[in-house]
């Protein structure tokens, strides 16, 4: 079920303004900004503020339907669910970002359940590091 489905069945009006926000979302490649969208919605229908932007990101997010996450630049990206759950391994050297699956933190959520009674939600994760190039490099 799409986005726009979800919402919908939730009792959420769909907005032109919403519809042509969830399009961009749905058709941008990797994580995009709330800025980044209003400059795709404001070409596409100029009757729109980012405040828009954000009230609909922000319902998305609490509704479960897109993902946050900082990939370190202070700019706060979104990315729709529905695209698969990973995590991004940034190096703080050179700025790449890599793309980590998701099973790649079972074992620790497992520990941390087993150790500390505690259920982590890593839905969405940048960690911060060097790579491997950096690291030979001397660009720590």
């Amino acid at each position: 079920m799409g986005i726009l489905d979800n919402l919908k069945e939730k009792g959420h009006r769909l907005t032109p303004q919403r519809v042509m926000i969830v399009n961009i979302l749905e058709e941008s490649e990797g994580h995009i900004s709330a800025e980044e969208i209003y400059s795709h919605l404001h070409d596409r229908y100029s009757y729109t503020n980012i405040s828009t932007v954000y009230r609909t990101l922000e319902l998305l997010k609490e509704l479960g339907l897109v993902t946050q996450t900082d990939l370190g630049e202070g700019i706060v990206r979104y990315h729709e669910v529905t695209k698969g759950h990973h995590h991004h391994l940034v190096c703080k050297g050179c700025g790449k970002v890599e793309d980590l699956p998701e099973s790649a933190l079972f074992v620790l959520r497992d520990k941390l359940w087993s150790d500390y009674h505690f259920r982590a939600e890593l839905s969405h994760l940048a960690i911060f590091g060097y790579c491997q190039k950096c690291l030979e490099e001397g660009k720590t």
